[in-house]
């Protein structure tokens, strides 16, 4: 996905920022970490407020293999809910409690 393509997809919350990381695109809004593009997948941050609605909408969240000690690693970023994929409206609201997501893991400190 290009970087005008991922801006238009958020343009409900506002401007975003896109960086390059993890072999994939940091989205960015106000400064905080949103979401990621990675291998053509957009994923959305998520926290422990978040992550019970996100998966009630049936999103996944990002797991893999760590290479070091092949453990299980689970990330804090969520697959689009599929009512949000071509709903602008939806997918606002879910970058919304994206951002609020990225702005509670701040906080934390």
């Amino acid at each position: 996905m290009d970087n005008v393509a991922i801006a238009d997809l958020f343009a409900g919350l506002g401007e975003v920022s896109i960086r390059r990381m993890f072999g994939g695109k940091g989205i960015y809004h106000n400064g905080l970490i949103i979401g990621i593009e990675l291998r053509g997948e957009l994923m959305l941050k998520g926290d422990e407020i978040s992550a019970p609605e996100l998966e009630a909408a049936g999103a996944r969240r990002w797991r893999y293999t760590g290479s070091r000690h092949g453990k299980l690693v689970a990330m804090p970023y969520w697959t689009i809910p599929d009512e949000a994929v071509d709903d602008p409206e939806e997918f606002g609201r879910w970058a919304r409690k994206a951002y609020e997501a990225a702005v509670r893991w701040q906080s934390k400190g």
